[in-house]
């Protein structure tokens, strides 16, 4: 059985850090398309950042360029998302997501969509 579970959320003031991880059971991460994803309070849930196979071409949502980095360990089948420089506006709820089918460019596109979820983490960032 599949399963990606986040950890690493937390509260934390304007400006500091916080990394995620999420644990995925059953497969490599490189063999899949893995992306973060969040979801503010009343609003879409939107992909924070997306990476396929360590692959160059990763994706992030113009509004964190440059202040989140997103990498995987195949060996700890992990997939992390390293934020700095937090402002109020990522507080969300953080979904990890994976998807079988594609290859990088699928992956930087988001076309396919996203087959397996986590439960999320709460990230929370005060002013």
């Amino acid at each position: 059985q599949v399963r990606l579970v986040e950890s690493g959320g937390g509260s934390v003031q304007a400006g500091g850090s916080l990394r995620l991880s999420c644990a995925v059971s059953q497969f490599p991460v490189s063999d899949y398309c893995m992306a973060w994803f969040r979801q503010a309070p009343g609003k879409e849930r939107v992909r924070v950042a997306s990476i396929y196979n360590g692959d160059s071409s990763r994706y992030y949502i113009d509004a964190v360029k440059g202040r989140f980095t997103i990498s995987h360990d195949d060996a700890k089948r992990s997939l992390y998302l390293q934020m700095d420089s937090l402002k109020p506006e990522d507080t969300a709820i953080y979904y990890c997501a994976a998807e079988p089918r594609g290859g990088a460019d699928d992956c930087y596109s988001g076309r396919h969509g996203f087959y397996y979820w986590g439960q999320g983490t709460q990230v929370t960032v005060s002013s």
